[in-house]
C-alpha cells in the first residue's frame, strides 16, 4: 500500500519536475559577461590611390583608451603620412612618410579622426593595414558587476572569491585578445615581405634579361669586330 502511494507520487512529481527545468532554461542568465572588461579589436586592408587623402572616423567614450596601429603592405618606399585629430580638432599624432606606427591615447566623447595620405606620390598607390583596439568601451560596467554578485551567496565560492573570478577571467580575456592581436600583425607582416619578395622577383628577372640582351649584343660587336680585322680588303690586280 506505501509502495503504491510513492509510486503515484512520483509519477505526479515528474511533470512538476519537468516544468521547473524548462522555467530555468527559459530564465535569462546572469549578466556576467558584462562584469567583464570591454574590449574591441577591429582590422581593416584599404587600397590608397596616388595623389589621394583618405579618413575614417571612430566614436569614443571618456576615459577610454584608443590603441591604433598601421603598416604599409606594398607600394613604392612602402611610406605614408598619417594623422590622429581630437573631436575638438587637435593633432594629436602626426607621421610623415612612415612605414608603419602604433599609437595609444586616452580618450573623451566625441569622434576621433584619423587619416593616412598620399597626396606626395603622384604615381604608387598605397595597400594599407591598420587595427583599432577599443578599451573600456562598456557602459554601467560597475553597476552590472554589482547585479552579478547578487547571484552569489556568501562570500567564498569554492574557496575563491569572487573578485578573484572576475580577475582571472579578464586576465585570460585579455590575453587571448593580445594573442589575436599578434597573429593579425604576423599575418600583415608576411603580406607585406611577400610584395617584397615578389617586387624583388620581377625586379630580378627584369634586370637579368637586360643584362643578358646586352651580353648578346656586345657578343655579336665582338665577332663582327674581329671578323672584319681578318678579311683582306686589298683589291686584286688582273
Amino acid at each position: 500500500m506505501g509502495r503504491g502511494a510513492g509510486s503515484g507520487m512520483g509519477r505526479g512529481a515528474l511533470p512538476l519536475l519537468l516544468l521547473g527545468c524548462l522555467a530555468l532554461l527559459l530564465l535569462p542568465p546572469p549578466p556576467a559577461a558584462a562584469a567583464f572588461s570591454s574590449s574591441l579589436d577591429s582590422d581593416f586592408t584599404f587600397t590608397l590611390p596616388a595623389g589621394r587623402r583618405e579618413c575614417f572616423y571612430q566614436p569614443m567614450r571618456k576615459e577610454a583608451s584608443l590603441e591604433l596601429e598601421y603598416q604599409v603592405l606594398d607600394g613604392a618606399g612602402l611610406d605614408v603620412d598619417f594623422h590622429l585629430l581630437s573631436p575638438k580638432g587637435e593633432t594629436l599624432v602626426f607621421d610623415q612618410r612612415k612605414s608603419d606606427g602604433v599609437h595609444t591615447v586616452e580618450t573623451e566623447d566625441g569622434d576621433y579622426m584619423f587619416c593616412f595620405d598620399n597626396t606626395f606620390s603622384t604615381i604608387s598607390e598605397k595597400v594599407i593595414f591598420f587595427e583599432l583596439i577599443l578599451d573600456n568601451m562598456g557602459e554601467d560596467g560597475g553597476q552590472d558587476q554589482e547585479d552579478w554578485k547578487k547571484y552569489v551567496t556568501g562570500t567564498d565560492l569554492l574557496d575563491m572569491k569572487l573578485e578573484d573570478i572576475l580577475e582571472s577571467i579578464n586576465s585570460v580575456k585579455a590575453r587571448l585578445s593580445k594573442s589575436v592581436q599578434i597573429q593579425t600583425l604576423l599575418r600583415a607582416f608576411e603580406a607585406r615581405d611577400r610584395n617584397i619578395q615578389e617586387s624583388n622577383f620581377d625586379r630580378v628577372n627584369f634586370w637579368s634579361m637586360v643584362n643578358l640582351g646586352v651580353m648578346a649584343v656586345v657578343s655579336a660587336v665582338q665577332v663582327y669586330m674581329l671578323k672584319s680585322l681578318f678579311e683582306d680588303k686589298r683589291k686584286s690586280r688582273t
